[in-house]
C-alpha cells in the first residue's frame, strides 16, 4: 500500500488535534447525521433488506474462496472483448504500468473518475513525477485536489469542508489549474456546481486518456461497472481514446446476475438513492463507440496477504458504501484525516493495517480507533463484522506484531510498546488457571481495598485517565457464597 500517509502520528495523537477543531466537528456532525437519516429511510423501503445483505455476503465470500479461478476467467473475458489485462503486485508496479501506458500515447494530461485504488497507490504523484498531470473530475475530489488537501471520507472526500471554504478554494486555485472561477462566485451549491462544471468541461473535451476505477468487475463477461451521481464518470469513460482502469482484485463478482444484489444495496447504503443517477458499464472496446484502447490493471497491493487471514479477509467484502463512517461516533468526532489512510473510518481501521501491515505507529494504532459499539456492523450491506476484525487485529498487534517474510518462511515480528499489556495478560492467564491462587488474590485484594488507587499508574493512565477503577468488594464472591450457602463452595 502507498506510503502517502507514512510518518503520521498514531491515531490518538491525530484525533486529539482533530477534536479541537470546532469547524471540522460541526461539518462532520451535520454531514454524517444528514446522510445517516436519508440512508435509514431508503433502506426501510425494502422488506427484504436483510436477505439482500446476506446474499451480498454469500456472493462475496464465495468469490473470495475461488478468487484465483474468477480472476483468470475475468482476464480471458476482457481479452476476448478487446481489452488488455495487466497484473500489478504492488503500488510501484501499478504506477509503472500506468505511467508507461500514458507515455505510450504521447499525452501529458489525463482525466480521472474517482478511484480509491489510485489514491491508495498515490498514482497522481507518480504520474506527476513523469511529467503527466492528472485531473480529478468528481466534484469532491476536485475540491480536495485544488485545496492541496487529502480525502477524509469514502463517499464524500471533502466532507470536512463547508460551502464557504469551497468557494474560497475555487476562487483562489481554479485559475492555476485551468479555467478560473467566475467573478463574484457565491457559496450557493448551484453556483459552486456551475463553476466546477465550466472548469471541467474543457478538460473533458481535450483529454485523450481517461483513468478510472470500478465498483465491480464481472468475471463471466469481462464487464466493468462504475456507479456515480454527477455524470463526470460517463464523460471520463466515453470521451477519451484510451481508458485505463485500476481496480483491486477483490472487486470481482462471478456473474452478471450477481450485480442485481449490489445495484440495490450499494446506492441505498451510500447515497440513500434507489439507484445511482449514472450506472456505466463497459466490456472491452468497439470500433463504433467509446475508447479505442482499454487497459485493465488488476491491483494486489496486500490483498492476497489479507485473503490468507481467515478472520481479517472479510474486510475484502467491502463495496465502499461508507455507511460505517456515517454511524461511527469516533469518525464523527475525529474526522477522516486522523486515520492516516485513504480508507478512513471503521472499514479503514481494519483494512489499512492488513494492506500495509502494522509496522508503523499509525497502522498499529488503527485497530484501537473504535469504541466497539457495533453500529458499523449493523449498517454494513455485506455484513462485515468490523468489531470482530478489530479485536482480532488488536490481538495481532499485542501478541505477535506483524507477519514478515524471512526467506521462504513467514515469522511474526514482535510488537512494540505493548510489553506491559502482554505481561498483564500472561499474569491473568496464570491466575485464572489456578483456582487456589485466584482465591488468595481475591481475598488479599479485598483486605487491602482501602489502599487501592482510583487510577492506574504508568502506562495504565491511558485507560484510567478518564475513568475510575471499579471498587473492590469487601468480600470475594466465593467467600460470600460459602457463607450464605452453608459452606458449599461457589467455584472450583
Amino acid at each position: 500500500m502507498s506510503g502517502t500517509f507514512v510518518g503520521m502520528p498514531a491515531f490518538p495523537a491525530a484525533a486529539r488535534d482533530a477534536v479541537r477543531d470546532t469547524t471540522l466537528r460541526g461539518n462532520l456532525r451535520h454531514a454524517t447525521h444528514t446522510i445517516r437519516a436519508k440512508r435509514a429511510r431508503a433502506v426501510a423501503e425494502l422488506d427484504d433488506w436483510d436477505r439482500l445483505r446476506q446474499a451480498g455476503k454469500r456472493i462475496k465470500d464465495r468469490t473470495l474462496r475461488h478468487l484465483d479461478r474468477y480472476l483468470v476467467q475475468l482476464e480471458e473475458s476482457v481479452t476476448a472483448a478487446g481489452g488488455v489485462v495487466h497484473w500489478a503486485a504492488d503500488a510501484d508496479e501499478a504506477n509503472r504500468i500506468v505511467s508507461e501506458l500514458v507515455k505510450a500515447t504521447g499525452e501529458t494530461e489525463v482525466v480521472k473518475v474517482k478511484s480509491m485504488a489510485t489514491q491508495e497507490i498515490a498514482l497522481n504523484e507518480a504520474l506527476e513525477a513523469q511529467g503527466i498531470h492528472a485531473y480529478e473530475t468528481d466534484l469532491a475530489e476536485l475540491i480536495v485536489q485544488l485545496g492541496k488537501d487529502r480525502p477524509s471520507h469514502i463517499l464524500v472526500p471533502a466532507i470536512h469542508r463547508n460551502r464557504g471554504e469551497i468557494r474560497e478554494i475555487f476562487a483562489r486555485e481554479m485559475g492555476e489549474w485551468g479555467r478560473p472561477a467566475p467573478e463574484g462566485l457565491t457559496d450557493t451549491p448551484a453556483d459552486l456546481a456551475e463553476a466546477a462544471r465550466l472548469h471541467l468541461r474543457e478538460k473533458f473535451l481535450r483529454a485523450k486518456v481517461g483513468i478510472s476505477g470500478a465498483n465491480f468487475m464481472v468475471a463471466e463477461t469481462g464487464t466493468l461497472v462504475v456507479v456515480e451521481s454527477e455524470g463526470n464518470g460517463r464523460m471520463c469513460l466515453t470521451l477519451p481514446e484510451t481508458l485505463i482502469s485500476v481496480v483491486g482484485i477483490e472487486k470481482i463478482v462471478p456473474t452478471w446476475q450477481d450485480l442485481e444484489v449490489f445495484l440495490q444495496t450499494l446506492p441505498r447504503s451510500s447515497t440513500a438513492e434507489r439507484m445511482n443517477p449514472y450506472t456505466s458499464m463497459w466490456t472491452g472496446t468497439t470500433d463504433a463507440d467509446g475508447p479505442r484502447a482499454f487497459h485493465l490493471v488488476l491491483l494486489d497491493n496486500g490483498r492476497t496477504d489479507t485473503l490468507a487471514d481467515e478472520v481479517g479477509r472479510q474486510a475484502l467484502r467491502c463495496i465502499r458504501c461508507s455507511a460505517c463512517l456515517n454511524v461511527c461516533p469516533v469518525y464523527e468526532r475525529a474526522g477522516g484525516h486522523a486515520y492516516g489512510s485513504v480508507y478512513p473510518g471503521p472499514i479503514g481501521a481494519i483494512l489499512s493495517p492488513q494492506l500495509r501491515g502494522t509496522g508503523s505507529e499509525i497502522d498499529a494504532s488503527l485497530p484501537y480507533a473504535s469504541s466497539l459499539c457495533g453500529a458499523c456492523y449493523e449498517v454494513c450491506p455485506v455484513a462485515i463484522d468490523i468489531p470482530e476484525v478489530l479485536v482480532h487485529l488488536r490481538e495481532r498487534v499485542v501478541e505477535g506484531g506483524e507477519a514478515v517474510r524471512d526467506g521462504n518462511k513467514v515469522r511474526l515480528r514482535p510488537a512494540k510498546g505493548h510489553a506491559a499489556e502482554r505481561a498483564a495478560m500472561r499474569a491473568a492467564r496464570w491466575a485464572l488457571t489456578r483456582p487456589g491462587a485466584l482465591r488468595t488474590g481475591q481475598r488479599l485484594a479485598s483486605h487491602t481495598r482501602r489502599l487501592h488507587p482510583r487510577t492506574l499508574p504508568g502506562p495504565g493512565k491511558a485507560w484510567s485517565g478518564t475513568r475510575d477503577l471499579p471498587p473492590v468488594p469487601a468480600e470475594p464472591f466465593r467467600d460470600w457464597w460459602r457463607r450464605t450457602r452453608g459452606g458449599k463452595d461457589g467455584g472450583a
